[in-house]
């Protein structure tokens, strides 16, 4: 039971964490006008400046606001690994790293959750000797 709900945990919050993602690329696509105003805001970072979250708010529906807001707290531990450099580096590098820990961890945990308990067919094999 306990290694089920660590992997439905591991999905969705890796689900949440490439959705954050995707729809940052979505905007950096779609935003090619308004660049400059964007950046001096801060919006986009994975750890946005309080300005650029309130122009996040302003700019998105809630239930994208949800998902930015969740992928925030997600990206927080590794939002100052790539702090300098392009806004696609301060995003993948971050967004990489949640999904290695969020997916890869998890998921290896929950795996290793599930075998271990269990006793192994060999060890209690009936002597036939």
């Amino acid at each position: 039971m306990f290694e089920r709900s660590l992997s439905i945990i591991a999905i969705a919050l890796s689900v949440i964490v490439a959705a954050g993602f995707y729809l940052f690329a979505t905007d950096e696509f779609n935003r090619a006008s308004t660049k400059q105003t964007d950046v001096l805001a801060g919006y986009e970072l994975a750890d946005p400046t309080p300005a650029g979250e309130r122009q996040r708010e302003q700019r998105n529906s809630n239930a994208r606001e949800y998902i930015d807001d969740a992928n925030d707290v997600l990206l927080k531990p590794f939002a100052g690994v790539a702090e300098s450099g392009t806004r696609w580096g301060q995003r993948i590098v971050p967004t990489m790293l949640g999904l290695i820990l969020y997916g890869f961890v998890l998921g290896y945990i929950a795996r290793f959750a599930k075998g271990r308990g269990k006793p192994s067919p060999l060890r209690f094999a009936p002597n036939r000797g």
